[in-house]
């Protein structure tokens, strides 16, 4: 198991939580492509490299991996496991209702509701009716989520865990893990591509410790940037709209 070998019993199981690597939403010709297919780029391949070489030189190691089964979730944890020495001992696991929330079609929403459609989820604490662009509510979203965090929990074959996800579905993690356990939606929760979380979680439901959030292994002080993924993704999207 991976306890620290000074426990006799380790009091308290831990999650690392990571999300999915950058991808490229648009293809060359400023076209979305489809959420539900994007693989990583060479950026988000280099920075699953990182939070793998990360791992290997901290010791960590898992008894089990899970992903939301999006190809770039798969990809990550992929190369996490393979530069962190464990590829041949674990085989990912596939939890769907971990997928990130589902937004509707771009061109439905109009011209005037774009940003908000886009940046409605960045800040602050969030309605559960809240949309994401025109799609799955936060309400939607939680009653997946929340129940196979509970589910993971209540399997006892696991000490030290492995999710690789996605930014709202991690927020939502996370926020139900600084609210003890509870139902809610913080915004504001940054998550950078294949950062690190680490959560420790007990027996009690309320027993969650929230120790490192958005830990970026190439950019641990975030100097690179003070924009959010969906801004920057805004920025894309309007110019290829205005080029139609």
């Amino acid at each position: 198991m991976s306890s620290s070998p000074t426990d006799s019993k380790a009091p308290r199981r831990r999650i690392y939580l990571m999300r999915h690597g950058a991808v490229t939403y648009f293809d060359a010709t400023g076209r979305p492509v489809l959420p539900e297919e994007v693989p990583l780029n060479e950026e988000g391949r280099a920075q699953a490299i990182a939070a793998g070489l990360q791992f290997k030189q901290d010791g960590v190691r898992f008894d089990r991996v899970i992903v939301s089964g999006l190809p770039r979730t798969v990809q990550t944890a992929a190369l996490v496991l393979e530069h962190a020495g464990l590829a041949e001992t674990l085989t990912p696991e596939i939890w769907p209702e971990l997928q990130e929330i589902r937004g509707g079609r771009l061109a439905d929403i109009p011209r005037e509701q774009i940003q908000q459609a886009f940046n409605g989820l960045s800040h602050g604490l969030l309605r559960e009716d809240q949309r994401f662009l025109n799609g799955e509510s936060i309400a939607e979203l939680l009653d997946r989520v929340l129940p196979a965090i509970s589910k993971l929990r209540a399997q006892t074959d696991w000490d030290s865990a492995l999710l690789v996800l996605h930014g709202v579905v991690n927020a939502a993690v996370l926020s139900h893990a600084m609210s003890g356990g509870g139902r809610m939606m913080l915004g504001s929760l940054v998550q950078a591509p294949a950062c690190i979380n680490v959560l420790d979680v007990g027996e009690a439901p309320a027993d969650w410790l929230v120790r490192v959030v958005n830990f970026s292994p190439q950019h641990p002080l975030h100097t690179h940037t003070r924009h959010t993924t969906m801004e920057a993704l805004l920025a894309q999207y309007l110019q290829y709209r205005s080029e139609r």
